[in-house]
């Protein structure tokens, strides 16, 4: 489709002023902060599960959310509001018993729990198990508006569409070159085992690739869970590294440094990138660092070695073997090569973050086929506004919104953590209005002339 045509609807389908792909933490934000607003739009929400959660396949024991609870849903943005984390607590009658644990941030199944109470008010604007398979822009009564299809062959439009699908699993070379169940991503991570629970029979050894925060995590519940399987953690950099929690490096979660580094050039966008890379990335906090070191060195006094880190390793090809999987490696300092036999691997590689570098993607997968209507940056990305909307090339087109999917525009506040949640919805509802309002104007005005 050409950037200023449209194709026109032959549904009765209702429009809504807002239409959202996703009801994770993102859009669930939106969702709150419009009924805070008493907005008159109305909307509807597409999710691909069969209920709203919350990183369903990461909710390990004893793995907390590295945030602190108060960057929630809304209390950035409305401390006063009942969907805080704190309320959420004090409706189910733990707040004292939540202020007793002896940790700094809260359970991931806590916070999960969480998400899910918040969620559950809002049922009324969700479609469930409505997963996107399409969307383009129609013509609807002499309006242009978005229309997207789902797996299931229904149909919704809206004069917006607001895209918070969460960003695509990162699956490096070589591991995408096959199709087995025994290498899957971070976030297929318990479905994947009560898969392979079936089996009936304990893994003789397993691998964990990455050296985040994620992949300490995984090192360790798979020690747990099995312990008398040998847990390899396989990882580029040297060694793991310990997160930079410095609150002065903490700041880029700051509104203030969303606003500093969207006026960035390309170039200073690059280097505030890297400085706070540490942050976020490639990196995993002090508690579960010193739990795996303590773990493998606890192992070697008593002679039984079973979980290791493999530093400097980098897989160069990938193989199914009968029920196993072969790895092969390269040590990136000595040269030297090694091949693995291992009952399953596990990626704790990462995400996708939109731009033209080898691990981002120029789009959402979903949007690929209007993405033509949007203008683009001259490295080929998307031109995003300072309120999260894409920028037309042709006037006419519907207003696109990006909500938890602008790392490579607004900074790491972006990056699918909770930090800066509640004020993006906030300004996601005050551009929705604005445009929304404008839009419907436009349209009385054309009617009053007709």
């Amino acid at each position: 489709m050409s950037a200023t045509t449209a194709t026109t609807s032959t549904t009765a389908a209702p429009v809504y002023d807002i239409l959202g792909i996703g009801f994770g933490p993102a859009n669930l934000a939106l969702a709150i902060a419009l009924e805070e607003r008493e907005s008159p739009l109305t909307a509807r929400f597409l999710e691909a599960r069969p209920t709203p959660e919350w990183q369903p396949g990461m909710l390990l024991d004893g793995s907390d959310i590295q945030n602190h609870p108060s960057r929630d849903l809304v209390t950035l943005r409305n401390p006063r509001s009942r969907y805080s984390f704190l309320n959420y607590l004090h409706e189910q009658g733990r707040l004292l018993r939540h202020l007793n644990v002896p940790g700094e941030f809260p359970l991931r199944k806590e916070y999960a729990g969480y998400i899910r109470w918040a969620a559950g008010f809002f049922s009324h604007l969700v479609d469930c198990s409505q997963r996107a398979a399409g969307v383009e822009v129609v013509e609807e009564n002499g309006e242009r508006v978005y229309a997207v299809t789902t797996m299931t062959g229904s149909r919704y439009l809206g004069r917006t569409l607001v895209m918070g699908p969460g960003r695509t699993p990162y699956v490096p070379a070589p591991y995408d070159s096959v199709r087995t169940p025994r290498v899957f991503h971070l976030t297929q991570y318990l479905p994947r085992l009560a898969e392979l629970a079936g089996e009936g029979r304990e893994p003789e050894s397993v691998a964990v690739i990455g050296g985040s925060q994620s992949a300490v995590e995984l090192a360790l519940d798979l020690s747990r869970r099995f312990p008398r399987t040998k847990v390899t953690t396989y990882t580029r950099s040297h060694s793991l590294r310990l997160k930079d929690t410095s609150p002065f490096s903490e700041e880029g979660y700051f509104p203030e440094f969303t606003d500093y580094y969207f006026r960035a050039d390309r170039a200073g966008k690059n280097a505030l990138d890297g400085y706070m890379h540490g942050t976020n990335y490639s990196s995993a906090d002090g508690d579960v660092l010193r739990e795996l070191y303590v773990t493998m060195y606890e192992q070697e006094l008593d002679g039984e070695q079973r979980v290791f880190l493999r530093g400097s390793h980098e897989a160069t090809a990938v193989r199914e073997a009968g029920d196993r999987v072969e790895l092969d490696f390269l040590e990136r300092i000595t040269g030297e090569h090694s091949t693995e036999s291992v009952d399953f691997a596990v990626l704790a590689t990462g995400f996708r973050n939109m731009g033209p570098g080898p691990h981002e993607e120029l789009c959402p997968p979903l949007m690929a086929p209007i993405a033509n209507l949007f203008a683009t940056e001259p490295d080929g990305r998307l031109r995003v506004c300072a309120d999260y909307t894409l920028t037309a090339v042709a006037d006419g087109t519907p207003p696109l919104f990006l909500n938890g999917l602008c790392e490579s525009s607004h900074g790491i506040g972006d990056a699918g953590s909770f930090s800066l949640l509640s004020l993006r919805a906030a300004s996601l509802a005050d551009a929705l209005t604005v445009r929304l309002t404008a839009a419907a104007t436009d349209r009385s005005a054309v009617l009053a002339a007709a």
